[in-house]
Protein backbone atom coordinates (compact mmCIF):
# COMPACT_ATOMS: atom_id res chain seq x y z
CA UNK A 1 0.00 0.00 0.00
CA UNK A 2 1.33 3.41 -0.94
CA UNK A 3 1.59 6.02 1.82
CA UNK A 4 -0.81 8.93 1.67
CA UNK A 5 0.64 12.09 0.11
CA UNK A 6 0.52 13.84 3.48
CA UNK A 7 2.38 11.02 5.26
CA UNK A 8 5.05 10.93 2.55
CA UNK A 9 5.53 14.70 2.67
CA UNK A 10 5.71 14.69 6.47
CA UNK A 11 8.38 11.99 6.44
CA UNK A 12 10.47 14.05 4.02
CA UNK A 13 9.89 17.56 5.32
CA UNK A 14 8.54 17.26 8.86
CA UNK A 15 6.33 20.20 9.86
CA UNK A 16 8.40 22.64 7.83
CA UNK A 17 7.32 26.27 7.60
CA UNK A 18 5.63 26.50 4.20
CA UNK A 19 7.46 29.73 3.45
CA UNK A 20 10.78 28.05 4.19
CA UNK A 21 9.75 25.26 1.83
CA UNK A 22 9.12 28.00 -0.75
CA UNK A 23 12.75 29.11 -0.40
CA UNK A 24 13.95 25.52 -0.80
CA UNK A 25 11.81 25.18 -3.91
CA UNK A 26 13.25 28.39 -5.37
CA UNK A 27 16.84 27.21 -4.88
CA UNK A 28 17.86 29.47 -2.01
CA UNK A 29 19.61 26.53 -0.30
CA UNK A 30 21.09 24.90 -3.40
CA UNK A 31 24.54 26.38 -2.74
CA UNK A 32 24.09 27.11 0.96
CA UNK A 33 24.83 23.85 2.73
CA UNK A 34 25.83 25.01 6.24
CA UNK A 35 22.56 25.91 7.93
CA UNK A 36 21.80 27.20 11.42
CA UNK A 37 18.31 27.03 12.91
CA UNK A 38 18.40 29.83 15.51
CA UNK A 39 15.64 29.17 18.01
CA UNK A 40 15.09 25.66 16.68
CA UNK A 41 12.43 24.50 19.12
CA UNK A 42 11.83 20.78 18.58
CA UNK A 43 13.44 20.93 15.13
CA UNK A 44 10.32 20.98 12.98
CA UNK A 45 12.17 22.72 10.11
CA UNK A 46 15.18 20.40 10.08
CA UNK A 47 14.23 16.91 8.74
CA UNK A 48 14.78 17.74 5.07
CA UNK A 49 18.16 19.33 5.72
CA UNK A 50 19.28 16.45 7.95
CA UNK A 51 18.26 13.83 5.40
CA UNK A 52 19.94 15.55 2.46
CA UNK A 53 23.52 16.02 3.56
CA UNK A 54 23.41 19.58 4.89
CA UNK A 55 25.78 20.55 7.67
CA UNK A 56 23.14 21.52 10.20
CA UNK A 57 23.54 23.53 13.39
CA UNK A 58 20.83 24.45 15.89
CA UNK A 59 20.40 26.53 19.03
CA UNK A 60 17.62 27.05 21.51
CA UNK A 61 17.46 28.41 25.05
CA UNK A 62 15.29 25.48 26.18
CA UNK A 63 17.34 22.39 27.19
CA UNK A 64 14.43 20.03 26.51
CA UNK A 65 14.15 21.33 22.94
CA UNK A 66 17.89 20.88 22.44
CA UNK A 67 17.67 17.31 23.73
CA UNK A 68 14.83 16.60 21.29
CA UNK A 69 16.82 18.02 18.36
CA UNK A 70 19.89 15.97 19.31
CA UNK A 71 17.69 12.86 19.16
CA UNK A 72 16.49 14.00 15.74
CA UNK A 73 20.14 14.32 14.64
CA UNK A 74 20.88 10.80 15.94
CA UNK A 75 17.97 9.39 13.96
CA UNK A 76 18.32 11.30 10.67
CA UNK A 77 21.99 12.37 10.46
CA UNK A 78 24.07 10.35 12.95
CA UNK A 79 27.33 11.52 11.38
CA UNK A 80 26.73 15.08 12.58
CA UNK A 81 28.23 15.75 16.02
CA UNK A 82 25.86 16.42 18.95
CA UNK A 83 27.86 19.59 19.62
CA UNK A 84 26.26 21.11 16.52
CA UNK A 85 23.18 21.60 18.73
CA UNK A 86 23.67 24.02 21.59
CA UNK A 87 21.67 25.43 24.49
CA UNK A 88 21.97 29.13 23.70
CA UNK A 89 19.73 32.17 23.24
CA UNK A 90 19.49 33.71 19.79
CA UNK A 91 21.01 36.96 21.09
CA UNK A 92 24.20 35.14 22.22
CA UNK A 93 25.02 32.47 19.64
CA UNK A 94 28.09 30.33 20.42
CA UNK A 95 29.57 30.27 16.91
CA UNK A 96 32.27 32.34 15.24
CA UNK A 97 31.71 35.22 12.85
CA UNK A 98 30.78 34.41 9.27
CA UNK A 99 30.69 30.62 9.37
CA UNK A 100 27.05 29.93 8.42
CA UNK A 101 25.74 29.94 4.86
CA UNK A 102 22.12 30.27 5.97
CA UNK A 103 20.31 31.12 9.19
CA UNK A 104 16.69 30.17 9.78
CA UNK A 105 14.59 32.06 12.32
CA UNK A 106 11.03 30.79 12.15
CA UNK A 107 8.55 32.20 14.71
CA UNK A 108 11.35 33.25 17.06
CA UNK A 109 12.02 37.00 16.82
CA UNK A 110 8.57 37.91 18.11
CA UNK A 111 9.58 36.50 21.52
CA UNK A 112 11.95 39.44 22.02
CA UNK A 113 11.17 41.34 25.21
CA UNK A 114 11.81 44.72 23.66
CA UNK A 115 13.41 46.50 20.72
CA UNK A 116 16.89 46.23 22.20
CA UNK A 117 16.70 42.45 22.49
CA UNK A 118 15.17 42.20 19.02
CA UNK A 119 18.16 44.11 17.67
CA UNK A 120 20.64 41.87 19.46
CA UNK A 121 18.95 38.78 18.04
CA UNK A 122 19.08 40.12 14.48
CA UNK A 123 22.69 41.28 14.85
CA UNK A 124 23.81 37.91 16.24
CA UNK A 125 22.25 35.97 13.39
CA UNK A 126 23.79 38.42 10.93
CA UNK A 127 27.20 38.12 12.64
CA UNK A 128 27.45 34.37 12.11
CA UNK A 129 26.43 34.62 8.44
CA UNK A 130 29.12 34.52 5.78
CA UNK A 131 29.06 36.97 2.86
CA UNK A 132 26.46 35.67 0.45
CA UNK A 133 24.64 34.01 3.35
CA UNK A 134 20.86 33.89 3.62
CA UNK A 135 18.74 35.04 6.55
CA UNK A 136 15.22 33.60 6.51
CA UNK A 137 12.96 34.98 9.22
CA UNK A 138 9.27 34.54 9.87
CA UNK A 139 7.93 36.81 12.59
CA UNK A 140 4.86 38.56 13.95
CA UNK A 141 4.17 41.97 12.47
CA UNK A 142 1.63 44.76 12.58
CA UNK A 143 1.42 44.93 8.79
CA UNK A 144 -2.25 45.00 7.85
CA UNK A 145 -3.61 45.11 11.41
CA UNK A 146 -2.09 48.36 12.62
CA UNK A 147 -5.55 49.70 13.46
CA UNK A 148 -6.12 46.80 15.87
CA UNK A 149 -2.94 47.25 17.88
CA UNK A 150 -1.79 49.77 20.44
CA UNK A 151 1.47 50.35 18.55
CA UNK A 152 2.88 49.54 15.12
CA UNK A 153 6.01 48.00 16.65
CA UNK A 154 7.13 46.78 20.04
CA UNK A 155 5.63 44.41 22.59
CA UNK A 156 1.85 44.34 22.16
CA UNK A 157 -1.22 42.25 22.92
CA UNK A 158 -2.48 40.73 19.67
CA UNK A 159 -6.19 40.18 18.95
CA UNK A 160 -5.63 36.42 19.44
CA UNK A 161 -4.75 37.15 23.08
CA UNK A 162 -1.00 36.50 22.84
CA UNK A 163 1.72 38.99 23.73
CA UNK A 164 4.33 39.36 21.00
CA UNK A 165 7.02 41.74 19.85
CA UNK A 166 5.73 42.94 16.49
CA UNK A 167 7.55 44.76 13.72
CA UNK A 168 6.23 47.26 11.22
CA UNK A 169 7.13 47.51 7.56
CA UNK A 170 9.05 50.68 8.34
CA UNK A 171 11.07 48.89 11.01
CA UNK A 172 12.05 46.03 8.70
CA UNK A 173 13.02 48.45 5.93
CA UNK A 174 15.17 50.30 8.46
CA UNK A 175 16.94 47.03 9.33
CA UNK A 176 17.47 46.25 5.64
CA UNK A 177 19.38 49.52 5.33
CA UNK A 178 21.18 49.17 8.65
CA UNK A 179 22.49 45.73 7.71
CA UNK A 180 23.28 46.85 4.15
CA UNK A 181 21.45 43.70 3.10
CA UNK A 182 20.42 42.54 -0.31
CA UNK A 183 16.66 41.96 -0.21
CA UNK A 184 15.91 38.62 -1.86
CA UNK A 185 12.13 38.73 -1.54
CA UNK A 186 9.62 41.53 -0.98
CA UNK A 187 8.01 41.37 2.45
CA UNK A 188 5.14 38.89 2.41
CA UNK A 189 2.57 39.01 5.18
CA UNK A 190 -0.15 36.51 6.04
CA UNK A 191 -3.15 37.92 7.88
CA UNK A 192 -4.79 35.21 10.00
CA UNK A 193 -8.36 36.57 10.09
CA UNK A 194 -7.24 39.80 11.82
CA UNK A 195 -6.06 37.79 14.83
CA UNK A 196 -2.35 38.06 14.02
CA UNK A 197 -0.06 38.73 11.07
CA UNK A 198 3.12 36.85 10.18
CA UNK A 199 5.69 38.36 7.82
CA UNK A 200 8.43 36.60 5.87
CA UNK A 201 11.75 38.48 5.73
CA UNK A 202 14.48 37.12 3.42
CA UNK A 203 17.88 38.82 3.15
CA UNK A 204 21.32 38.11 1.75
CA UNK A 205 24.52 39.35 3.38
CA UNK A 206 26.74 41.29 1.00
Amino acid sequence: MFPTPSAELQSRFGAIDIYLFDQLFKGAFDERRRVLDAGCGSGRNLPYFLQHGFEVFAADSDPDSVAAVRRLFERLAPALPPSNVQVAPVDALPWSDGIMEAVISSAVLHFAHDERQFGRMVEEMWRVLAPGGLLFARLASSIGIEHLLGAASGRVRLPDGSDRFVVSERMLLHWNARLDARVLEPLKTTNVQNQRCMTTWVLEKR
